[in-house]
């Protein structure tokens, strides 16, 4: 377990898998993740 002050770590790649894309979920609320072509993250609703 991290310690108090540490935020949790996420690989951005192993989230989106091989498509780069991943829905994550907030409530109600389902948002995408994507990663680009130059390797940036979009989140979008």
């Amino acid at each position: 377990m991290a310690p108090r002050n540490e935020m949790p770590e996420h690989d951005a790649r192993r989230l989106t898998g091989p498509a780069g894309l991943a829905h994550i979920r907030l409530g109600e609320s389902l948002y995408t993740l994507r990663i680009t072509r130059q390797g940036k993250l979009i989140l979008t609703k």
